[in-house]
């Protein structure tokens, strides 16, 4: 069977855990030429070995732009090319409006705003033309959510990013969308509520969604891989929902 993404460079920002760490595997599975980034190097090395195939990571934060440009220097030395960017490193937490400080406002916004920001402009002299860029969204981009208003702008923001950027981009043919996960079973949800009350967060979660339960990180996967292939060859400037349902009805 043909490997979709055989023959391809691909770029996966925040590849060490949940949604960010199954695309990488999914990439890896078809075939891409991968190059991972995260934080921790224990968690980037323990994440390496689990992807396999042809895998590199990078130790970088996507939100300093030392660390970007670091990113991007071995990707040339190594391949000098990207066919597929996957913008996917980020994070939030809860706090309600009256709560919400500076600090985590700009924790926010520089982690998942500039952050993509710096990863896709960064980017630019090595993507070739015709690439796929996908930017992390989230159904929160459509839809409002208590005490999480300062995450929710800011993947409002990445949303208007690949309208904006599929303009911008457009005479090079590079595709730019968003893809924007629902409730789905990651260490990063789990963790925005104290220990023990994981299973509450995601059974409330699972309640708002028509099919009735959460993603695992593998069905988000799956949506990547159709946004990075020529199967979405046409797709452009969208924001592809994979979120069983809970912001279409």
């Amino acid at each position: 069977m043909t490997q979709v993404l055989a023959g391809k460079v691909a770029v996966v920002t925040g590849g060490t855990s949940g949604i960010g760490l199954a695309i990488a595997q999914r990439y890896a599975a078809e075939g891409a030429r991968l190059f991972v980034t995260g934080r921790r190097q224990e968690a980037l090395d323990a994440a390496v070995t689990q992807i396999g195939g042809d895998v590199t990571g990078v130790r970088a934060d996507s939100s300093s732009a030392a660390d970007v440009d670091a990113l991007y220097a071995a990707v040339r030395e190594s391949v000098g090319r990207i066919d597929v960017l996957v913008a996917n490193a980020g994070g939030g937490s809860f706090a309600p409006l009256g709560e919400i400080t500076e600090e985590q406002y700009h924790d926010t916004f520089d982690s998942n705003v500039k952050g993509t920001l710096l990863t896709v402009q960064g980017a630019l002299p090595l993507l070739v033309d015709g690439a796929s860029v996908v930017l992390l969204s989230s159904t929160t981009s459509a839809l409002g959510g208590a005490a999480f208003s300062i995450y929710a702008a800011s993947k409002a923001a990445i949303r208007n990013f690949a309208r904006s950027w599929a303009l911008d981009l457009k005479d090079r043919g590079i595709r730019v969308n968003a893809l924007a996960p629902g409730p789905t079973h990651t260490p990063g949800v789990i963790g925005l509520v104290p220990d023990g009350e994981g299973q509450g967060l995601l059974d409330t979660l699972a309640a708002d969604v028509p099919l009735g339960r959460v993603a695992d990180p593998s069905e988000i996967a799956g949506a990547a891989l159709f946004l990075a292939s020529a199967d979405a060859s046409f797709v452009n400037g969208s924001e592809l929902f994979a979120d069983g349902g809970q912001a279409q009805v």
